[in-house]
């Protein structure tokens, strides 16, 4: 039902709202995915029919947008089989001596979500209290922690393992290696994502903040 509902309709709109953290852009069908509910073919099979359907070059899109993120899926699944190493260690030989910074007290206000960054507190908070998290706080929440806080990627690849319904270790290892900049096709390791800029962008109003943030529910 979630499949359906999502290809007869949101799919259309995905291209152009699937970095929106304050909207329901998103399939969210990840955890269905991970459990074995629903098997990435038959997701890419329903993306397919949903093109017959496209009447717009926008619609079009998102239909390819959220395909792509299927293939993305697919690709790290693929690096986590034939390259098992990337389990412990950076893909990139040149980043696997980083001398990355050792304080407890920072990796806990990142993981309790008590950083003082609206934006990565609230995507924390949201983890937490649901076990999922939209992925655009994802890669935002995991910029802070290896770009701003200098904490090492898998510190945070782990805990995202013991808190996420839709924790893959392919894909989960992937994006984090991704944002550090370690792994294929990787963030280059100088790009550091702006956590007010990011909020400003894709919560622009504030309404993701002031829902898991309650404390600044009036600001």
């Amino acid at each position: 039902k979630r499949l359906s509902s999502f290809t007869n309709f949101q799919i259309f709109e995905y291209s152009n709202t699937r970095n929106r953290m304050d909207l329901e852009g998103t399939s969210q069908l990840s955890p269905y995915l991970r459990l074995g509910m629903l098997s990435a073919r038959q997701a890419a099979w329903a993306a397919r029919q949903a093109m017959d359907f496209a009447e717009t070059m926008t619609d079009r899109e998102g239909v390819e947008t959220w395909l792509n993120e299927l293939i993305w899926r697919e690709f790290y699944v693929s690096i986590h089989f034939h390259f098992p190493f990337v389990r412990s260690m950076a893909f990139k030989a040149d980043f696997r001596q980083i001398n990355w910074r050792v304080d407890q007290a920072a990796l806990d206000a990142w993981k309790t979500g008590l950083t003082g960054y609206p934006v990565v507190d609230a995507a924390m908070r949201q983890l937490k209290a649901t076990g999922w998290m939209h992925n655009r706080a994802r890669m935002i929440t995991a910029s802070f922690l290896t770009k701003d806080l200098l904490i090492d990627w898998r510190e945070g690849e782990r805990f995202f393992m013991q808190q996420l319904l839709d924790g893959d270790p392919a894909s989960n290892n992937g994006g984090w290696q991704w944002t550090a900049g370690t792994g294929t096709d990787a963030a280059p390791y100088f790009r550091v994502f702006n956590p007010v800029l990011q909020g400003q962008k894709f919560d622009p109003q504030g309404n993701y903040v002031r829902q898991w943030v309650p404390e600044l529910a009036k600001v």
